[in-house]
């Protein structure tokens, strides 16, 4: 709960929620389950819920399960095909901003990606397909959507690969442990490492410099979940995807 309730996307995600739910007699419960393969913990979500469940985050299998006992689910991120989701286009997301970069003049554009789950992989395909179709490198590492990792991840990018002049990092929260790896090494922000992060949260906009990012329309995601549930039923394997969009900030300029 610690770390749920310090990372911008719940709180979006509630905010997102909260918007239709206003004025209406309906209650808002939140429930986390720590590990996805307790299926006790999620029947008991399940047996619980009236209107709807907006999952938030979580693995296929256990947005599977959750769907099989209650039809009442809407994913906020890519799941399997039976669930009702609604989702940005992460793929598409990481690859804009690769091509922002390139666009930039920087050819050696590393990647600290976020963790193998759903959006993890939907980001880390993003970028591999743009260095691909750009020739560039591949320069990545990752782990979890955390700032510790974004820090570490960039550091060890540094090392690995000095000329390193630009970054595509997953999430803004891991975006502002880069940065401050990359000052830490006596490197400017934007001038000899420019960074671009994703997500568009509070985060983006409290680092040092302001982080360019792809904006995740998230309170909309959220909040048309909502609205769907409320409407329902929802289809099984309804999809409704939501773009992204590259937000220009201090932390990317051209290349000198």
């Amino acid at each position: 709960m610690g770390w749920i309730s310090s990372h911008p996307y719940y709180s979006r995600v509630l905010a997102g929620i909260m918007t239709v739910l206003d004025g209406r007699d309906v209650q808002l419960r939140i429930h986390t389950v720590t590990n996805p393969d307790d299926v006790e913990a999620v029947d008991a979500i399940a047996r619980r819920v009236s209107v709807g469940a907006v999952l938030a985050d979580g693995p296929p299998t256990l947005a599977s399960r959750l769907h099989q006992q209650c039809r009442r689910v809407v994913s906020l991120v890519a799941t399997s095909r039976s669930v009702p989701a609604v989702e940005a286009d992460n793929a598409d997301g990481a690859y804009a901003a690769v091509q922002y970069l390139h666009q930039l003049g920087r050819r050696r554009i590393a990647a600290v990606h976020g963790p193998d789950d759903t959006c993890g992989i939907s980001r880390r395909s993003g970028y591999r397909r743009a260095v691909d179709e750009f020739g560039l490198p591949d320069l990545s590492t990752g782990g979890g959507f955390r700032r510790e990792v974004g820090f570490d991840g960039a550091r060890e990018l540094l090392d690995l690969h000095p000329d390193i002049d630009a970054m595509f990092v997953a999430c803004d929260l891991m975006a502002a442990g880069a940065v401050q790896a990359i000052t830490a090494t006596g490197r400017r922000v934007p001038q000899d490492v420019s960074v671009v992060g994703f997500d568009d949260s509070i985060a983006a906009v409290c680092a040092n410099p302001p982080l360019s990012t792809m904006r995740m329309p998230v309170e909309d995601m959220a909040s048309t979940a909502t609205r769907l549930l409320l409407d329902g039923p929802v289809p099984a394997g309804y999809r409704q995807r939501f773009p992204v969009e590259l937000i220009v900030r201090e932390s990317t300029a051209p290349q000198p």
